[in-house]
């Protein structure tokens, strides 16, 4: 069976080996996020529409999860914003009521949750982890682009709201963009922000490939440890490693693409297509073998190119 909605399963630094579901067409989303690893947001929205059918969704999951698959997630993830989708509730029950031992995931950048609605929806998840790169209006139109509808301080009652209601594990994720939400008014800002949100865990991350638009810069690590320090319960996303278990179809994936890249260099889109997998799935690979210093990128005009490293060495573990 061909999946159009599910992707992977994919080893995720936190989530172990995560079987993705993307419930909303290519890039549909509230923000257009200048570090975005899968390009410009072309449907800017709110609208909680089905823009794909739920029915069709959970036919791919009882396609899928009837050989009894060891996974440690299921993911609601993808390359837009899944809670923008009107049946994200009604997928995550029929998780929770059919597949009981699998555990629910939802990745979202946490702007629609002034929606008493959605937040009911989403109360069955096993851990939900939002997005919040800033606490000030500037700093987050800046570095989140939104849609006009949406309002800093309004995004941040929500994921309050949310925290009160919900019972279950909620991290929070920064990413940082140095010169914008790394200055000491914004870090204070954030700070108080958080400490009012109260999630479980805050996870520190930047960029660690190519992203939406080329000014963006990685933040230095020890930078990151700083703001880590400063922000209190907070941990750098790269020290996550992936479970043992996903290590087989890891490097299978790897491979596969290392061996497409000997031959040419190619885009996500290119690999997508050669390769039969979800833009998200392709670049959850890429971002390993960049982290290993396999491969390296370059612009060119019909977008970032993925090549081999000419100085990489092959090791045992790819």
């Amino acid at each position: 069976m061909k999946y159009h909605y599910l992707f992977g399963p994919v080893p995720s630094r936190r989530l172990g080996l995560s079987l993705g579901v993307d419930l909303v067409p290519h890039k549909t989303c509230t923000l257009n996020c200048v570090y975005c690893e899968c390009g410009k947001t072309t449907n800017l929205t709110t609208a909680r529409e089905e823009y794909v059918p739920v029915g069709d969704v959970t036919a791919e999951l009882d396609h899928y999860l009837a050989s009894e698959p060891d996974l440690d997630y299921i993911t609601f993830s993808g390359s837009g914003e899944p809670t923008l989708h009107s049946g994200l509730g009604t997928v995550i029950d029929y998780l929770k009521d059919n597949y009981p031992d699998y555990k629910v995931c939802l990745l979202t950048n946490g702007t629609l949750f002034t929606d008493t609605a959605l937040r009911k929806e989403v109360l069955r998840a096993d851990l939900i982890i939002p997005s919040l790169d800033a606490a000030c209006s500037e700093a987050f139109n800046q570095v989140n682009r939104p849609d006009e509808e949406l309002n800093c301080d309004e995004i941040i009652e929500g994921l309050v709201s949310l925290r009160h209601e919900y019972k279950g594990l909620m991290i929070i994720e920064v990413l940082i963009i140095p010169g914008i939400n790394d200055t000491s008014e914004e870090l204070k800002s954030l700070k108080e922000t958080l400490e009012k949100i109260k999630p479980d865990l805050i996870q520190i991350g930047t960029l660690d490939r190519p992203g939406t638009e080329e000014w963006v810069e990685a933040a230095p690590e020890e930078k990151l440890r700083e703001i880590a320090d400063y922000l209190g319960s907070a941990e750098l996303i790269g020290t996550f490693k992936p479970e043992h278990k996903t290590s087989s179809i890891r490097d299978l994936q790897n491979n596969r693409i290392l061996n497409t890249l000997r031959r040419r260099p190619c885009t996500v889109s290119d690999l997508q297509q050669a390769l039969s997998l979800r833009p998200a799935e392709v670049q959850k690979y890429l971002n390993l073998l960049q982290s290993r210093g396999l491969i390296e990128t370059e612009k060119k005009e019909r977008g970032t190119f993925f090549k081999i490293k000419v100085t990489a060495q092959p090791t045992e573990e790819n």
